[in-house]
């Protein structure tokens, strides 16, 4: 998700798993005053889910603007028959830790609910 399509997300009822793990953080009193201001214009989103929502908002647009790195592997053709090759940049190593990291919550969130 963009940081400019928040506020449509916001508009809309959000869904999704959350974990149990809590980050806390200080803002710069600029930061904190558009936070607040923020939280006004949208009254049913607390400070803590608008954080959330605008930092998962930035890891997914970080993780698009990993640049590419063409690999030596060809994955793919293209609809005019030119080779594809496998990105050996930092967007599948991010995607590969973020799969790992996945699989320890949810084996957490299994054992916990056991």
């Amino acid at each position: 998700m963009k940081i400019k399509d928040l506020v449509k997300y916001w508009d809309k009822h959000a869904r999704g798993r959350l974990t149990r793990d809590a980050y806390f953080t200080a803002l710069s009193d600029q930061h904190h005053q558009r936070l607040e201001k923020l939280s006004a214009l949208y009254p049913m989103k607390s400070s803590q889910d608008l954080i959330r929502d605008l930092v998962s908002a930035a890891l997914d647009e970080l993780e698009t603007s990993f640049p590419y790195q063409q690999g030596t592997k060809v994955v793919a053709y293209d609809e005019d028959g030119f080779e594809i090759y496998e990105d050996r940049g930092l967007t599948p190593k991010f995607v590969s830790l973020s799969q790992k990291h996945i699989q320890k919550l949810k084996a957490r969130q299994l054992e916990s609910a056991a």
